[in-house]
């Protein structure tokens, strides 16, 4: 398949200035630092793939983000998108991507959502019945013709990100950017989201970057991960790869039949214990019969049920491990 993105080595600083001591003086007097925003970061993503950035707040997500789609110049390495430099070719490079930020809109406040979609066909050339089927397509997924004729500074906040993702997808890109896009969406909305986005990557040729603080789009949407913290890149591969890194691959939650005040599965972390409840973390090397069977044989049990560790308990024991150091760390699906 086909490489859509390409970073090698990628960093951007910033230089700063820090205002002196209080008084008069200290307005005269300043000092300029540098803020390094992003530092050697390196991965591409092939046709085709899902692909989430996370990690917490200022670890330099968005200013990558910035990067790949032209928006910020870096100070170190390249970026390429398609084979483009997106901060030289602007224009070819902006034909091929769609981009959606949460918290930001590119439609026009005083317009109807039609309306500036329409707008939008115009710009990017798009031949009326391409964008009468995509618009046909739209609908069947995010059901947009419900508020059409609706000026955009009227809309809520669920049919403001449907609109924008009409919006990034009406010239037919390759390659969808979106920076906390469900930020705020009920569950509904957030569902339309991701059956979209699924939709959208079907075709093959096409891939979606997103990065999120909701670890339930990453676990429907995204089939690879990259964790970023403190401007550089430490782990990339798929979410298996990651639960296995952290030793966090399933959880038994049990059901007792009357009261056990201290249940025990032997070669299992106990998380929570309460009179009829239990929940244990199984190691990668324990079967999940195996746990079930000693459970059964220890206890009368009444309900039990085996699932996967959540990703937001994944990633904390991940960012509070000591043991991840400062570099990057390749997944075991990394090749």
């Amino acid at each position: 398949m086909s490489t859509l993105i390409e970073a090698r080595d990628v960093g951007k600083s910033f230089r700063l200035r820090r205002r002196g001591s209080p008084g008069l003086r200290g307005l005269f007097r300043t000092t300029s630092y540098e803020r390094v925003a992003v530092d050697g970061v390196g991965f591409s993503v092939a046709a085709g793939e899902r692909v989430g950035l996370l990690g917490p707040n200022g670890a330099g997500k968005s200013t990558l983000i910035k990067m790949l789609t032209g928006v910020v110049v870096p100070t170190a390495g390249e970026v390429r998108i398609l084979g483009r430099r997106p901060h030289e070719d602007r224009l070819a490079v902006s034909q091929e991507i769609g981009v959606v930020f949460g918290q930001r809109t590119q439609l026009w406040w005083d317009l109807p959502v039609i309306d500036s979609l329409k707008v939008l066909r115009d710009i990017y050339r798009t031949e009326g019945s391409t964008f009468t089927r995509r618009l046909r397509q739209f609908d069947d997924l995010l059901e947009l013709s419900a508020f059409w004729d609706t000026p955009v500074r009227q809309l809520s906040l669920g049919q403001r990100v449907r609109a924008d993702l009409a919006a990034a997808l009406v010239h037919g890109p390759r390659l969808l950017f979106l920076d906390e896009p469900t930020i705020g969406l009920d569950v509904i909305v957030k569902e339309q989201v991701r059956r979209l986005l699924a939709e959208f990557t079907a075709e093959g040729e096409k891939s979606v970057l997103v990065t999120t603080h909701d670890m339930s789009d990453v676990e429907r949407v995204c089939e690879r991960v990259l964790l970023i913290d403190k401007g550089r890149l430490l782990f990339d591969g798929d979410l298996d790869s990651l639960r296995k890194m952290v030793g966090a691959t399933r959880l038994v939650r049990v059901v007792f039949a009357s009261p056990e005040p201290d249940p025990v599965l032997a070669g299992a972390a106990a998380l929570t214990s309460e009179a009829l409840r239990a929940t244990f973390l199984l190691p990668e090397s324990m079967r999940a019969g195996e746990a079930i069977l000693d459970l059964t044989r220890r206890y009368d049990v009444s309900d039990v049920s085996v699932s996967e560790v959540p990703l937001e308990d994944v990633m904390r024991q991940y960012y509070s491990s000591p043991s991840r150091g400062p570099g990057r760390t390749v997944g075991s699906g990394d090749e």
